[in-house]
């Protein structure tokens, strides 16, 4: 199993940088920047291709902020830059986020995604993109409107196959990642969830993949803590507010896929109540609904016979890497804990 850190979307980019180059020297497999409606990502992906050598190097661009073709741009970029180490997060985002700070209607999210997925293969490649107005997408040929020559990539990008995680939580994101991409990053995972209310979306999804892209890669994130004692009870109190945030505040009343997922996990009754709190300015209201099973099923946090257990159960589910937020106190040294866990 892999170790990553999901980076905090309200830090600062300097800070962020020192953290991911001690969680390097921890033993990091990779390091995930959002993007929300702070700072930008690729800006970050740069400065830690400068200051690290080994650790993978992931963004998750919402696919509605920039075109296919400047997606596929920014990702070689960025790879080239690091010597070959970078990871293509797409995702829709969502209302939130795009129609609220990018001011772009939420409309057909997985016709978006698709065409971000194989435009960005197609330049890559280096083969031709066909041009459908001001949005570059892959058309067949001979179906553009004449408003420009089809182009291709004028430089050389360092891997022709860079691998695309979708982060998706909607069964209709999760068939697409199943279907298309290497990885599928759902955020908040747990094994009943990958083995029930999102099983038949993989399942669908898988059923039209390509063998050539081999097995789809499963991310899960959580606040972890290897150990009892105060860093225990300080893990679950950054559990708290994690979940809380996701379920309460990433979202409207009437549309939020964090709440939607973490419902279906059994916590319907303690969703809608951290909504209606944080939706109301109640912030600590909305921790205070996080319930301690909410907590046991999200968070990984627990002596290292549990920890192993936790994660021997995941890796059974199908996740392949295990994703730290940046919440967890004492990041690098939980990264070294749980790396002689997986090694062991």
């Amino acid at each position: 199993m892999r170790i990553a850190l999901a980076l905090d979307h309200m830090a600062h980019p300097r800070e962020s940088l020192d953290l991911v180059v001690r969680a390097e020297a921890a033993g990091a497999d990779e390091a995930w920047i959002p993007e929300t409606w702070g700072f930008d990502a690729p800006s970050l992906m740069g400065a830690i291709a400068a200051r690290t050598d080994r650790i993978g190097i992931g963004a998750v661009l919402p696919v509605y902020s920039r075109s296919p073709a400047l997606i596929a741009q920014t990702v070689a970029g960025a790879d080239a830059l690091s010597g070959g180490r970078v990871i293509a997060g797409l995702g829709t985002s969502g209302p939130q986020v795009i129609e609220g700070w990018h001011g772009v209607p939420f409309a057909r999210p997985l016709g978006e995604l698709r065409e971000a997925i194989v435009a960005c293969r197609t330049a890559w490649r280096r083969e031709v993109l066909e041009v459908d107005g001001p949005r570059p997408i892959p058309l067949p040929p001979g179906q553009g409107t004449g408003m420009g020559r089809p182009l291709r990539m004028i430089t050389r990008p360092e891997r022709d196959r860079v691998p695309i995680v979708v982060a998706a939580l909607a069964p209709g994101g999760v068939r697409l990642a199943a279907e298309l991409a290497d990885g599928w990053w759902p955020l908040f995972a747990t094994p009943d969830a990958l083995r029930g209310p999102w099983a038949d979306s993989l399942a669908a999804g898988a059923a039209r993949r390509d063998a050539s892209l081999g097995r789809l890669g499963i991310m899960a994130s959580a606040v972890c803590w290897v150990g009892d004692g105060p860093g225990a009870e300080a893990a679950r109190a950054a559990a708290r507010r994690e979940i809380a945030f996701y379920v309460g505040s990433m979202g409207s009343r009437d549309r939020n896929y964090y709440r939607d997922a973490v419902g279906a996990m059994g916590f319907a009754t303690e969703c809608d109540a951290i909504r209606d709190a944080a939706l109301g300015g109640r912030a600590r209201d909305a921790g205070a609904c996080v319930t301690d099973a909410m907590i046991d099923a999200l968070a990984i946090i627990g002596d290292p016979r549990h920890v192993a257990d936790r994660l021997a159960a995941l890796g059974d589910a199908g996740v392949t890497t295990i994703v730290l937020s940046a919440a967890t106190p004492d990041v690098p040294e939980v990264i070294a804990r749980l790396r002689a866990l997986v090694a062991a």
